[in-house]
Order: structure tokens, then sequence, then C-alpha cells
């Protein structure tokens, strides 16, 4: 049983990825400019290459896109030539593919690989620690530094170097963003790994908002909130004043309703020391989800 996660900070910005098994067997790396999904994606198909050996392999995933990507997308976008049902180009076909050739080595040898999804940020031991590796990788590469490879699975050959597809790592920010439910060629799942709710984890993350330019890369220029004090915030109030959170709170996805193709509201429950209902709106621009505004309403 292993755990698999990827980071970005930004998104894109500096990026990582990482697997955990225990503390004898993980392994993780990173890019100076990569989105999430990159994040996930790399770390399991450096876990599925580094466990050509191992029999019955069991992944954790806190993201839906992978998960779905690996049990149900690919043999769709492999007939139609790497392309979804609407005929656009898959994004981060490059690694699909060696996510692909990566399962169908392991079937072609008689080993088993199943996938789980679980939530992030509940507590799960795997998977956090999974996060806080990838999430140290990203951060390690923002600061100019090379993640540490870590000792990856005892016997296993060398991985090969880790680099984000090249057209996709040079592109602009908008093509390096998914769609909302990227590769989806049926009725949309509003799930909680919707790119918006993505990025609204992010502005829980202490990574993120220890540094003010992750903070405003998530922020609409007009941004505002009414906190769940009713204080009124403006962007740059925001952005002078966001710490590290003193208590980690969870996150909880009550409802997500898309307003229109550029517009996404989510209602969401933070979960810690002082819960409360919160909801937001995404607007995209250019290709790019930022948050618009925010509202918290203390729950008593």
């Amino acid at each position: 049983m292993a755990a698999a996660d990827g980071s970005s900070l930004g998104n894109p910005g500096p990026g990582g990825w990482a697997w955990f098994v225990d503390d004898t067997c993980w392994a993780s790396g990173g890019w100076p400019r990569a989105t999430n999904n990159q994040g996930e994606l790399t770390a399991v198909i450096d876990l599925l290459e580094q466990s050509r050996e191992v029999e019955d392999l069991l992944v954790l995933l806190d993201s839906q896109y992978v998960l779905k990507s690996a049990t149900e997308w690919i043999p769709g976008w492999k007939k139609r030539g790497w392309r979804k049902g609407d005929g656009k180009p898959v994004q981060n076909a490059e690694l699909m593919q060696r996510l692909d050739a990566a399962l169908e080595s392991r079937r072609a040898a008689g080993l088993r690989t199943e996938f789980e999804w679980v939530r992030g940020h509940s507590g799960q031991d795997l998977n956090e620690r999974a996060d806080q590796l990838a999430q140290r990788a990203a951060r390690a590469f923002q600061d100019g530094r090379t993640a540490d490879a870590g000792p990856g699975m005892r016997g296993a050959p060398s991985s090969d170097e880790h680099r984000a597809p090249a057209k996709e790592q040079e592109a602009s920010p908008t093509s390096l963003e998914p769609d909302l439910f990227d590769g989806l060629d049926f009725a949309v799942d509003a799930s909680d790994e919707g790119e918006v709710v993505r990025l609204e984890r992010q502005l829980l993350d202490d990574a993120v908002r220890a540094d003010p330019a992750s903070v405003a890369a998530l922020l609409h220029p007009e941004w505002e909130e009414i906190g769940a004090s009713g204080r009124r915030w403006s962007r740059d109030e925001m952005l002078a004043e966001i710490t590290p959170l003193t208590v980690p709170e969870g996150f909880e996805l009550l409802a997500i309703h898309e307003l229109s193709t550029e517009a996404v509201l989510i209602v969401w429950r933070s979960v810690g020391e002082h819960s409360a209902l919160r909801s937001s709106v995404w607007v995209r621009e250019g290709g790019r989800w930022r948050q618009r505004f925010h509202q918290g309403t203390r729950e008593s």
C-alpha cells in the first residue's frame, strides 16, 4: 500500500510530487514550474515504475482526476488518438501515455494494481506523508534547490529523470490549466477534486499562506472578502496580513455550482478551532481560475 500526491505553489508554479510507503520506502521530486495534476500524475508513474517487482499494489490517491484517468478514461482517449470526446487534445498527454505504459507493463507481468480514492487532509497517514513530501519538494524548487529524491523502493531499477512534458512545461499558464473536469466524456460529477476546489484548498496550505506571491496568484485583482467576523477585506489587506494557520483547518465540501462557463460557486465548511460555513466565487479569465469573492459565516 502506497499513497501518491502532487503539489503546485500557484498552479502553475513550483511543483512537487511524492509517493510514500514508510520511512524507508518513499520518493519525491519536482520542477521549477508545473501544475498540481502534473505532480499527481508523475507521483503515480514513478511509483508504478519502481514497483515492477511488487506483486500486489494498492495506490491511495486524493485526486479524482488521476484516479479516473488511470481506471476509466485512458482506453477511450487511446482509441481517439489521445483526444477527448469533444475532439480536443488530452491535457498532459505525454504523462498520460507514460501512465498507460506503466500500467500495461504491470499487467503484462501478471502484477495487480488497484487504486483507491481517499479524501485529502482527512488524517489518512500515508496520504498525509505523501502530501507533506510533495509540498516540501515544491518549496525546494521555489527556493532554487533540488528536492530530496528519497530512498526509493528497495531493489527497484533507477527511475528515469522526471520532467513535465516539454511543450506544456514551457507553455503559457492558460494551456497548463486543465478544464474543471478534464477528460469527462459523460455527465459531469461535481467532485471535490474540481479545479476550483483544489485551488480553494491551497488557501489553507501553510506553504502557500507563508508566501504572499503564491496567495496573490490565487486571488483576482478585484478580490474582496466578508470574513466570518464580519470584517470586509480587500486584496491588499489580505496579502499584507495572511499567515500560516495556527491550528490546521479541515475542508468539507458541501456544494459546487456552475454559474456560467467562466464562474463557479463552491460552498464548504472549514473544520477546526472555529468552524465556519464558507462560500467562494471563482472566475476564469484568460484560462486562469482566481477567487473573486469569499464569505465566511461562523457556526454557533
